[in-house]
């Protein structure tokens, strides 16, 4: 497989692992947490654990998303998480960590293709990442795992904002960390870019059929805006 990029008229980015360094903050909170063993192991043996097990999480919390989702609970949950944090205001002061050189990326972009977020994110926090960085204004539509009936892997997140935009699914291309990202668009008919800088590994993303995989999201300006490229290192998928 391999990107078109002539088919490309809108982009759909996820956020976790795409936009937000999501496994770089948890695997740091991991190591805070376990900082009173640096007393018995080393810290670079406590980093190494911390990193194994937050990447590992990644596929059964996809799963358990996705049987929520197929049992109609996953709005239930949401809406509890939602309640919770407003009545709990002071835990959404959060910190949230974005992933190097996605800001100058989606700036550049946003001139030349509409955007919007697919994310399996609550509202609540997906919002709240995009107003902690001022990107909100960047997206015509953010699309989060209680918009729709059913959210990633099923097709209908990408659908639902390829129809916001203006555009066919056909005409998308979903950027995203793991499987579920790229399978979410191959079953609306979007072609899709996986990175390596999230949760998923090559083999996943390959498996799952993206048709370019790059090592950071912000080479995606080395594909779609050329004159704007830099030296980024991306592995086209075979």
């Amino acid at each position: 497989m391999a990107l078109d990029v002539s088919r490309v008229r809108a982009l759909c980015f996820d956020v976790d692992g795409t936009l937000s360094d999501t496994d770089d903050l948890w695997v740091h909170r991991l190591e805070w947490a376990l900082s009173l063993l640096t007393l018995l192991v080393s810290p670079r043996r406590i980093h190494h654990f911390a990193r194994e097990l937050i990447m590992a999480m990644e596929t059964p919390a996809n799963l358990a998303y996705h049987l929520l989702d197929r049992l109609g609970l996953d709005g239930a949950i949401a809406s509890l998480y939602n309640h919770l944090a407003h009545i709990r205001p002071r835990r959404r002061r959060r910190n949230f960590w974005l992933i190097p050189g996605v800001c100058q990326m989606l700036h550049q972009l946003h001139p030349h293709y509409p955007m919007a977020i697919v994310s399996a994110r609550d509202h609540t926090t997906t919002h709240a990442f995009l107003d902690y960085f001022d990107l909100q204004r960047l997206f015509i539509i953010v699309v989060t795992a209680q918009t729709c009936a059913y959210t990633k892997p099923f097709p209908d997140p990408v659908r639902h904002a390829a129809e916001a935009m203006g555009i066919s699914p056909q005409e998308c291309l979903m950027i995203g960390d793991t499987s579920v990202d790229i399978k979410s668009a191959k079953a609306a008919g979007a072609q899709a870019v996986g990175v390596l800088c999230g949760f998923g590994s090559e083999h996943e993303l390959r498996r799952a059929g993206a048709d370019l995989i790059f090592a950071e999201t912000a080479a995606l300006t080395a594909v779609l805006l050329p004159e704007k490229a830099t030296e980024m290192d991306f592995r086209e998928t075979l």
